[in-house]
């Protein structure tokens, strides 16, 4: 939990203070999903700059929001879907820091297109929990 904290911290950092401090911990993911999307995309837009700095900054923070994500899996509720989701979150960290060395663009797209998905599925809970009721 301390790791999906201090993302979240820099994430209020980023100039989002005043929604995190006031969002739901559902919407707290969602704004951690939105945040490293948001670093890949400006990594990209880095690498193809040839702004080795910036990427590495951004795929770094990245990287720690997607730890920040696997950190806060329940192991206890729904153990298959949380053992499912923290290897594909350690394979997106792998893959952005091959995307990173090697300068992949492709490694990057792949993780976008990865926490697209999985964002899509848990913006998608609100709903699904209201039609349930």
């Amino acid at each position: 939990m301390y790791a999906m904290r201090r993302e979240l911290n820099q994430y209020r950092q980023a100039g989002h203070i005043a929604e995190a401090a006031v969002a739901d911990p559902h919407r707290l993911i969602q704004m951690l999903f939105e945040g490293a999307l948001e670093r890949i995309a400006v990594a990209r837009g880095a690498m193809d700059q040839g702004n080795i700095r910036v990427k590495g900054e951004k795929l770094s923070q990245a990287i720690a929001i997607i730890d920040g994500l696997r950190c806060s899996l329940d192991h206890e509720q729904g153990a298959d879907l949380a053992e499912k989701l923290e290897m594909l979150y350690e394979y997106m960290s792998r893959r952005l820091l091959e995307g990173n060395m090697r300068n992949d663009p492709s490694a990057l797209d792949e993780v976008s297109r990865l926490l697209r998905e999985i964002k899509s599925g848990w913006d998608a809970i609100p709903g699904m929990l209201r039609q349930a009721s």
